[in-house]
C-alpha cells in the first residue's frame, strides 16, 4: 500500500491518523504541493486533479479523503479478524455524519489569507512557473496543466474577495461552535472512545495552532480546549502532525519549504 501526502495537507494529516490509529503499515511518498512537486508528470498522470493525499492498494486508488479512512477501517478489519458487528470497527452514523460535516470546511483561502502577502504570491508566482513548465514537458497533458494554472489564478482572484474569506471564517465559527457543543456532553467528538470523527477535527485544531490563532479559536471554546490537550498525547498525533509542526519543528519545515522555492527560483529550476 502507498499514500501520496505532504504534512502540510489538512487531508493528508486525517488519512495518516487514522493509518497510525488502526496500525495499519504503508510505505510513504511525499509530494510537497507548495513546491509543486504534485506536479510531477508521474503523479499528475495518475491524478490530473494533483490533489492530496492519494491511496493505492495494488492497482485500487482512492482520491477521496473519507473513503480512503473507510477503506482503512476495512482493512483493520481484515487484519484483526472482526467476525461480528459488535467487533467491526466501522465508523456508525454519527461518526460519518461527523466526518462530512468538517469535511465540508475547506481550509485553503482561510490558511491563504493568514500568510503574509509577500509570501503568498512569492509561492503562487513559483507555481504558475512551475505548472508551466511541466505543460511544456509534457505536451499531452497540456491541457490538464492549463487547467491546474488557470486554478492558480483564481485562487488569487479569490483571495482578494472579501466575502470568500468572511464566508470561510463564518462557516468554521460554526463549525467550531458544534464541535464545542458537543465535546460539553462527550469526552471525545462522538462518546467516550476516540474515533474517526476525531481523525478528522484534529487537524483543523492544529491548523488553527500553526496559524497562531489557537488562543482565538481554540482557548475562547473551554471544552475545545481541553480536548485538544488531551488528544495532543496520542502517539498518532505527535508522530503525524508534532513531528512536523510542535515548537521548533514547524519553524524547521517551513523554512525548508521556502528555501527549496528561493533556491529553485534563482536556478531558474522549475
Amino acid at each position: 500500500m502507498q499514500l501520496y501526502h505532504h504534512p502540510y495537507s489538512i487531508d493528508s494529516q486525517r488519512v495518516r491518523l487514522a493509518l497510525e490509529e488502526k496500525s495499519i503499515d504503508y510505505t510513504s511518498f511525499h509530494l510537497n504541493p507548495v513546491t509543486g512537486k504534485n506536479m510531477n508528470v508521474s503523479f499528475f498522470r495518475m491524478n490530473p486533479s494533483a490533489t492530496l493525499p492519494v491511496f493505492q492498494n495494488g492497482g485500487h486508488k482512492i482520491f477521496n479523503t473519507i473513503e480512503i479512512i473507510q477503506y482503512v477501517e476495512r482493512i483493520a478489519s481484515v487484519s484483526t479478524g472482526a467476525d461480528s458487528a459488535e467487533n467491526t470497527p466501522f465508523s456508525g452514523r454519527e461518526v460519518t455524519e461527523w466526518m462530512h460535516r468538517l469535511q465540508q470546511w475547506n481550509p485553503k483561502f482561510f490558511t491563504l489569507a493568514h500568510i503574509p502577502d509577500k509570501y503568498f504570491r512569492s509561492v503562487s508566482k513559483f507555481l504558475r512557473r512551475v505548472v508551466m513548465a511541466r505543460m511544456e514537458e509534457s505536451p499531452d497533458l497540456a491541457g490538464a496543466y492549463h487547467s491546474k494554472l488557470q486554478e492558480v489564478y483564481d485562487t488569487e482572484d479569490k483571495l482578494k474577495n472579501s466575502s470568500v474569506l468572511i464566508h470561510d471564517k463564518e462557516h468554521l465559527i460554526r463549525l467550531l461552535d458544534q464541535v464545542e457543543k458537543q465535546l460539553n456532553e462527550t469526552t471525545y467528538l462522538v462518546g467516550e472512545e476516540f474515533t474517526m470523527a476525531d481523525v478528522m477535527l484534529i487537524p483543523v485544531l492544529a491548523r488553527l495552532v500553526l496559524l497562531n490563532l489557537e488562543d482565538e479559536y481554540i482557548g475562547t471554546r473551554p471544552n475545545t480546549a481541553k480536548y485538544w490537550i488531551t488528544v495532543q498525547q496520542r502517539p498518532s498525533y505527535k508522530k503525524v502532525i508534532a513531528s512536523h509542526f510542535n515548537g521548533w519543528r514547524k519553524y524547521r519545515t517551513l523554512w525548508k519549504t521556502w528555501f527549496a522555492i528561493h533556491s529553485r527560483s534563482i536556478l531558474r529550476r522549475f
